[in-house]
């Protein structure tokens, strides 16, 4: 399988400024494979240090975090010489050693001529001190929607998506249709997706689906510090799903629990956030720049890591995605074109991700982020998702009215085209699939 995380590690590889690398994300995305391949070809060697399977490895750190030191001893341990251009060091699920990721500190300040990558899938959550500013730091995320096809052999569609060719792919929306279903329902966990090329067995994905947050939900219970936080967890969890399907889809504690309230779920909700199983988009209200000054903390929603767990969470069969005909997309009020656009833009390191609300007003426009255009420094975008074809959207309107935004988005099934507006600028329709490619698109256009 292909992950274009691969080109982010060679660039960290080659930079002149190069710390020990933190790898985060969330349990079986893919980490521990990802640095493998990255070091079968990119490294004469590779010395792997997984703290968790081997206690006896924490000893060599809780003596001494002396690089030199580790270093001799790692190579007495592994009977090989550690070469510090060409061997990787590759420290996995380092949260279980408190001083192996000090080390790290240590390794950036005395000898940062090594090759040092760290992962671990509760780093958010770790105890103690971590060493973020000595170490360069890059999160992995779920398979993209362009990564899936290249896993079915579609990579001609894949490239179509990253040259941004929309003539090339206007021609086959309906089978770009097809095949973003597909995903919807087998997401982008590697597991799932490699069952799926390999026997093309819907059951057999669900049941990898099923085993995930079942491996999800154990965790819960091995990496808290609070007993009495595990039950709470698993409420936020498995409440995400019916809070997606809502006409309103802000977070409410009191559809959690009757009675709920913000302060008793807060260490809870955190947990699932720094895991990396969730990701929490802020309303914001006034969009100016930065958008990070005008959040609303007690404004929000909360997305799943992946669109094919949250089918497997709401129980979607095949059929209620894929058969000619059907409407479940509609029906769920979107939720499943939000999370599939949420994660796209996570993915692409789309930042920061807001959700735009008028006060008062049920007006609501689905994201909102900032442009990076040179020549246009910090113009925010506004972003409205539609499940199909149809696009109408009062709450896009109402914005473009208020606001008068240099670029307005919206996406959907439609093809890609752009459209002037009297109230604002360029108003882009950009399909779902093509959502990854929204601020390239945007500055090609410029």
């Amino acid at each position: 399988m292909e992950r274009y995380a691969i080109e982010d590690l060679k660039k960290w590889k080659n930079s002149p400024n190069r710390k020990p690398l933190i790898l985060f994300g969330a349990r079986q995305v893919g980490k521990t494979w990802l640095v493998r391949e990255f070091a079968t070809f990119n490294y004469n060697d590779y010395v792997e240090l997984n703290f968790f399977t081997d206690e006896s490895l924490k000893t060599i750190f809780e003596r001494n975090i002396n690089p030199e030191q580790i270093i001799q001893q790692l190579e007495l341990r592994f009977n090989r010489e550690i070469d510090p251009e060409h061997t990787l060091l590759f420290f996995d699920e380092i949260q279980e050693s408190q001083r192996a990721m000090d080390a790290l500190k240590a390794f950036n300040e005395n000898s940062c001529k090594y090759n040092i990558i760290a992962a671990g899938s509760f780093l958010g959550v770790m105890i103690g001190r971590r060493p973020v500013g000595q170490t360069d730091q890059l999160t992995l995320y779920p398979m993209s929607f362009c990564e899936f096809l290249e896993a079915m052999g579609r990579k001609m569609l894949a490239d179509s998506i990253k040259n941004r060719d929309v003539t090339a792919l206007s021609g086959v929306s309906e089978l770009m249709e097809s095949l973003l279903k597909q995903y919807y329902y087998v997401g982008g966990m590697p597991e799932a997706v490699n069952e799926y090329v390999m026997s093309g067995n819907w059951e057999k994905v669900r049941e990898i689906q099923n085993g995930l947050i079942t491996t999800y939900k154990g965790d819960f219970s091995k990496h808290i510090n609070d007993p009495r936080t595990e039950p709470k967890i698993k409420m936020l969890w498995d409440s995400i799903s019916l809070h997606l399907v809502k006409e309103n889809k802000k977070f409410i504690y009191k559809n959690v629990k009757s009675g709920g309230r913000a302060a008793e779920f807060e260490n809870a909700m955190q947990w699932l956030v720094d895991t990396g199983l969730v990701h929490k988009i802020y309303k914001v209200e006034k969009p100016k720049i930065p958008l990070k000054m005008y959040y609303k903390e007690d404004y929000f929603k909360l997305y799943m890591l992946d669109i094919g767990l949250f089918c497997a969470q709401a129980e979607i069969r095949p059929a209620n995605i894929l058969a000619s005909g059907t409407d479940i997309v509609d029906d769920m009020n979107g939720a499943l074109a939000e999370q599939f656009v949420c994660q796209e833009l996570k993915a692409a390191r789309v930042s920061p991700l807001f959700y735009w609300g008028r006060e008062g007003s049920t007006a609501e426009v689905d994201f909102i982020t900032q442009g990076n255009d040179e020549q246009n420094p910090g113009e925010i975008i506004p972003i409205e998702v539609k499940s199909a074809k149809h696009t109408k959207s009062q709450s896009l309107k109402v914005y473009i009215q208020e606001y008068s935004p240099k670029y307005a988005v919206r996406t959907s099934l439609k093809n890609y085209g752009i459209a002037e507006t009297k109230q604002a600028g360029n108003l882009y329709s950009i399909p779902l699939y093509l959502i990854s490619q929204l601020l390239r698109l945007i500055n090609k256009s410029n």
